[in-house]
């Protein structure tokens, strides 16, 4: 963990006037990082979201106004940075919150022509992928979807798989198919089987489904063969995304026995183009919910080691200027915390790399519209959704757009992600050769 320091003091503003207020969603306090382009120069390349503005690092960086003692931002990833480890992070933070704050380092703000070239209009920027994907795997921890999901097609009774009490269940995902906001996304085609049916048919999927999620990206690493403490895999989280894991229900059910997923979330994982640092969520930090069974020693965390993001998603339709908000939840629910799974991924000795990008696995509350997939807000399509717009939603249709959204509120200012959207657009028709 980091200790509260100079740059999460709430009396901090900003010279950038649109970073300040209760309605900002990047404040000084926030500071994230991402990869964008603009009209003045195609190349895309790191920045920092200030206010209304994206702050040029590769530019300040050359202009020596950074502590990095080799170039990290001369790339087009974030991965050169995340590799200096937590050092260099809260060095680097340091030196930006000084450089944009009011009373702070007066450099950048004095320089009217360096200031000019190296903030740039969010409206006039395209954000790409903040960072190079090495790997991506996907867990399973929210208690309340892990029950959800269990009442639906196992025993009412025992909703919860004997193991999930005492492990953080995943599965390795495609980081190939990892995609920033913004990006349409196709329905899959796939095999499934209807109920009575002697065999399977192969077509588009018919359900359809979003996971909200969190993901954590790595920074650093750990060697193969040397497992590492909870302590130690907090301090290689480097920051956090917006994440869904877009889930095909009906192949999902037909695929997934007896090795899990494989299809049914292949085709797509959508992040948002932000990148939270851990560092600036530490005034946000938590205890999770009480783990009992007791974990055995090596995911046994002291410590507050979830964090309070409050976090929605929003449907709509094609065409419709009118989006509905299916889902209200809280990444504060998760039952087993991202260094817990960072922490049990490690544990045999897999090798954790720069880049490596962890899914929380959905987040659903207690609450009916807390539940982070339409599997659950619908219960498997049977209580279909009212829309704003008019109609109704058991699973998303072609031409929907579902945008994820989260922030932290803090002591009069907000810590926000931004947000992860995406289109779904019509199956691309495949029959196979004939």
């Amino acid at each position: 963990m980091t200790d509260i320091n100079e740059t999460h003091d709430p009396a901090l503003t900003s010279w950038i006037e649109s970073a300040n207020g209760p309605t900002a969603d990047f404040p000084v306090q926030n500071l994230p990082y991402g990869v964008f382009s603009d009209g003045a120069s195609g190349s895309p390349r790191p920045g920092v979201a200030i206010g209304d503005n994206i702050l040029d690092l590769r530019l300040i960086e050359a202009a020596g106004l950074l502590p990095t003692e080799q170039p990290v931002f001369d790339g087009q990833s974030l991965n050169a940075f995340m590799a200096l480890g937590r050092a260099g992070w809260s060095a680097t933070r340091s030196a930006l919150s000084r450089l944009l704050s009011t009373d702070g380092d007066s450099r950048l703000r004095d320089d009217p022509e360096l200031s000019e070239r190296a903030l740039v209009p969010r409206a006039k920027c395209q954000m790409h992928m903040p960072v190079a994907i090495r790997g991506y795997t996907d867990f399973y921890s929210s208690r309340e979807h892990a029950t959800n999901v269990g009442k639906m097609f196992r025993d009412p009774e025992n909703a919860l798989m004997p193991n999930w009490l005492h492990i953080p269940i995943g599965y390795n995902g495609r980081a190939s198919t990892v995609v920033v906001s913004g990006t349409d996304v196709h329905r899959p085609m796939g095999q499934t089987r209807a109920p009575g049916a002697e065999g399977p048919q192969f077509g588009p999927c018919r359900k359809l489904d979003i996971e909200l999620e969190m993901g954590a990206l790595i920074g650093g690493g750990n060697p193969m063969g040397r497992p590492i403490s909870v302590t130690e895999a907090d301090a290689m989280i480097f920051g956090y995304v917006l994440l869904n894991d877009w889930s095909a229900r009906d192949i999902q059910v037909w695929e997934y026995q007896p090795l899990g997923p494989f299809q049914a979330k292949a085709f797509a994982t959508t992040i948002s183009p932000w990148v939270v640092t851990q560092e600036a969520l530490e005034p946000f930090r938590v205890h999770g919910p009480a783990q009992s069974p007791v974990p055995l020693p090596y995911l046994v965390q002291r410590g507050a080691y979830n964090f309070d993001v409050q976090l929605e998603v929003r449907l709509t339709p094609d065409g419709s200027s009118d989006s509905t908000t299916i889902c209200r939840t809280n990444f504060k629910h998760m039952y087993w915390s991202s260094a817990q799974q960072l922490t049990h991924h490690a544990s045999s000795g897999c090798a954790m790399e720069t880049g490596d990008l962890l899914g929380s696995g959905t987040i659903s509350g207690a609450e009916r519209d807390s539940l982070g997939s339409l599997l659950e807000l619908t219960w498997n399509g049977n209580e279909p959704l009212e829309l704003a717009s008019g109609g109704s939603r058991s699973f998303i249709e072609d031409g929907d757009i579902l945008t994820l959204y989260g922030r932290c509120r803090g002591d009069g200012y907000n810590v926000g992600f931004g947000e992860a959207g995406g289109k779904v657009l019509p199956a691309v028709d495949f029959t196979g050769e004939t």
